[in-house]
This record gives structure tokens, C-alpha cells and sequence, in this order.
């Protein structure tokens, strides 16, 4: 019978990699302002420039789409300059934008929104595509959940800290932090200079030219595109009806423990299965995150609430971290960058529309459905990114440089091309 053999061996073998350690913790804290800046922006436009939601709202609105159009952009640049221009570029362009911010006018910090997102730095790129660079491909899936565990980190403490900063201290204050975090995150990653994998292949890449998208954007890639949407779908949308669900039963106040624990278990899901020696479809685990998210509307305690977020919180990051290694699989080396970039696009979007199409649905038909639409419009993009999965292209061979042989089960995979054909 098959099992999952748990240990925590790979963790420690893939922090041994150089530049590992380094590179993750300049990961962690690249995000720390990346899971705040909705939050914040909407707190300082709200209390700082008392503003109504609304307007609060479209600020934020604005910097999230910057963002999702800049991902897929600066992935592209890396591809094509280098990562560490892309670096330099978001760090300056970034920390300007929220050192100033504290001083605009609502008219000026509306306008200043959208391009401020497209120069953000793109996390997605800087941390995914180095690692996919570094680990070698059989400890790659395990290097991505170490990623996922700083990142739902990240999301344990910014939002909390942006809150209690803002409403506390000062919604300005605030985005000052936010913007000195960014310049000395910036400066780390400048300086750890984090490889693209294009090194390894400099050779191979000169003598072919640059793939076209269609020769690599195909059903398979595109359906990862599907499955990070659906994950940020299901986490933006349950967010949105964690609150109203609670405030609809007057328990608000334990908002902050559901929201912990939905965190916690998801942290405890990448540790779990990223130690693991089984590999799991990134669509199977975000089908079972849908399903399970969908009847959590019809529970009306918060402690009931906590406790049913379980099976939907544990296979929430170790969605993030299987859809990743596809995607660094999939992609040619000469453009994962922007492979990257894309899935961190489809994110983002995924975001922008399940926060919204869950405050209409709590708004229109009742807190308990909340849960109901945010799982079943996980669901579908579940059902397109299965049916894209099924019209398996040339996976191999489509950069322009010779797809290696994967290696025999058990033997080392060190040497092995970062362009493998992807796994049935």
C-alpha cells in the first residue's frame, strides 16, 4: 500500500544549497510589505485622507492591477536584461512610491496607483525562478514549499502588524515602514544576485533563437495559469467571507483566530507535504481545496468555523508551491522568467476576483453563500485548468534547446537540464 514517508532529510538538504538560505529569507521579507500594501493603502485612504471605502477601494484596485500586468512585464525583463536590472529597477521605482505616498493627495495617489503595482518587485520572478535555478529538479517541489511556509509567514504577520500600526500609531507611518522594508529587502536580493538558470545554458541559448509563446504556451502551462487563479480565488474570497460570515453571526471579534488558523494550517500542509516523498497533481490539491470550502458558509459558530478549515487550509499552500514546480518544469529555461511572471499575473487577477464577486454575492444573497460561490468559482477554474491539462503538447524541445532524458528513479538528478519533460 502506498504511504507518504514524512521527514524533515529534504528540508536540510535543500537549505544546504548555496544562496538557499539567503535567498528565502530575502524572500520573506520582499513579501512582508507584498502582504500588506492592499491593506495598508486601503487604511491610509480610509483614516489618513478620511475617505470612504469605496475610494479606498479603488486605490487599492489600481495597485493590484499594476501589479498583475508589471509581474508578467518584469518577468519578461529578467528573461531578457538580467534579474538583478529587474531588481534594482522595483526597489528604487517601489521605495519612492510608498516613501512619497504618505504625502499625496487622493487625485494624485490615484493616478500614481497603477504604474506604482506595475513596479513593484515582482516576487513571483526574483524567488521562484532562482529557485528553480539553484535545486535540482527532484528537490525542487520541496524548495517550493519552503517558499510557501514564508510565505503564508509573511501573510501571518503583515496584515496584522499594518493594521495595528494604522489604526494605533498612523495610516502614514504605515507606508513609510512598508517603504523601508522594501529598500532593504531590495538590497539583499540585489546582492545576493540570484541566478535565472540562463548561465547553466548560456551556450545552448546563443545558438537558438528565442521561442515563440506558442511553441511553449500550451495546454498543459496555461492550465497552471488556471490553478493560480483558482488558489487566489479561494484565498481572496474567504477572506471576504470569513468576515461577513462572523460579523452575520455578531462574532466578528474572532475573526483574527479563524484567519490565524486557516494560515496555520496551510503553513503545516507545505511543511507536511513538501517533506514528503509522494507528488500530488497541483489540480487534484486545488480541487480538494474548492470542494472543502464550499459548505463552510453553514456553519455559524467561529470555533466549528476554525476547526472545518482544516482540510481547505492544509492543501491551500501545497497548491502554491506543486503548481509552481510545473510551471519552472514546463517553461524553458530562455523565458521562465516570464513563465514566472505570468503565473504570478494569474494570481493576482485570481485575487481581484474573488474578493469582489464574494462581497456582491454576501451583499446580494446572504453571508452563508460567501463560502458556496468562492468554492465553486475555485471549482471551475479547477474543471479548465483539468481540461487543459489533457491537451498535453511538446513539452520538451520547444526552447530551442534539446530536452535532456530524465533521469532513472533513485539516481541523482544534479546534473540534469532545468527544461524537463513534465511529469504525467
Amino acid at each position: 500500500m502506498a504511504y507518504m514517508n514524512f521527514n524533515l532529510a529534504p528540508f536540510r538538504e535543500v537549505a544546504a544549497i548555496p544562496k538557499m538560505k539567503s535567498l528565502l529569507f530575502g524572500g520573506l521579507l520582499a513579501r512582508l510589505p507584498y502582504a500588506a500594501t492592499g491593506l495598508a493603502l486601503t487604511l491610509y485612504v480610509r483614516f489618513g485622507l478620511e475617505m470612504s471605502y469605496f475610494h479606498a477601494g479603488l486605490v487599492g484596485s489600481l495597485y493590484v492591477l499594476g501589479q498583475a500586468a508589471g509581474s508578467t512585464l518584469m518577468g519578461r525583463a529578467s528573461d531578457r536584461f538580467s534579474l538583478r536590472f529587474v531588481i534594482a529597477i522595483t526597489t528604487v521605482c517601489s521605495s519612492a512610491f510608498w516613501l512619497s505616498a504618505p504625502f499625496m493627495s487622493y487625485p494624485v495617489l490615484l493616478v500614481a496607483a497603477f504604474p506604482a503595482g506595475m513596479l513593484a518587485i515582482p516576487v513571483f520572478v526574483v524567488i521562484r525562478q532562482p529557485i528553480a535555478a539553484l535545486v535540482p529538479e527532484h528537490k525542487r517541489r520541496t524548495a517550493y514549499s519552503m517558499d510557501s511556509i514564508c510565505v503564508e509567514t509573511a501573510f501571518i504577520i503583515s496584515p496584522s502588524a499594518a493594521t495595528i500600526l494604522a489604526t494605533q500609531v498612523s495610516p502614514r507611518l504605515t507606508l513609510i515602514v512598508i517603504g523601508a522594508v522594501v529598500i532593504v529587502a531590495g538590497t539583499m536580493l540585489w546582492l545576493i544576485d540570484p541566478p535565472t538558470g540562463r548561465e547553466a545554458h548560456a551556450a545552448d541559448v546563443a545558438k537558438a533563437p528565442k521561442p515563440a509563446r506558442g511553441q511553449w504556451m500550451r495546454g498543459p502551462l496555461i492550465g497552471m495559469m488556471f490553478v493560480g487563479a483558482g488558489i487566489t480565488i479561494a484565498a481572496a474570497g474567504s477572506d471576504i467571507a470569513i468576515v461577513s460570515l462572523l460579523e452575520h453571526h455578531g462574532q466578528l471579534q474572532w475573526a483574527w483566530v479563524v484567519l490565524g488558523a486557516w494560515a496555520l494550517y496551510s503553513l503545516i500542509g507545505a511543511i507536511v507535504i513538501g517533506g514528503s516523498d509522494r507528488h500530488f497533481s497541483p489540480v487534484i490539491l486545488l480541487g480538494i481545496v474548492a470542494v472543502c470550502t464550499i459548505p463552510l458558509g453553514f456553519i455559524g459558530h467561529w470555533a466549528l468555523l476554525a476547526l472545518a478549515f482544516i482540510p481547505a487550509g492544509f492543501f491551500m499552500a501545497p497548491a502554491v508551491a506543486s503548481s509552481t514546480d510545473r510551471v519552472s518544469r514546463l517553461a524553458p529555461v530562455s523565458v521562465r522568467g516570464e513563465a514566472m511572471g505570468m503565473q504570478g499575473s494569474a494570481m493576482t487577477i485570481g485575487a481581484a476576483i474573488g474578493a469582489p464577486l464574494v462581497g456582491w454575492t454576501v451583499e446580494t444573497f446572504g453571508a452563508q453563500w460567501g463560502f458556496f460561490v468562492a468554492g465553486s468559482a475555485t471549482l471551475l477554474a479547477v474543471a479548465m485548468a483539468a481540461f487543459l491539462d489533457r491537451a498535453r503538447g511538446a513539452d520538451s524541445e520547444v526552447s530551442g534547446v534539446p530536452a535532456p532524458r530524465r533521469a532513472p528513479e533513485g539516481t541523482s538528478r544534479d546534473d540534469v537540464s532545468a527544461t524537463p519533460v513534465c511529469e504525467r
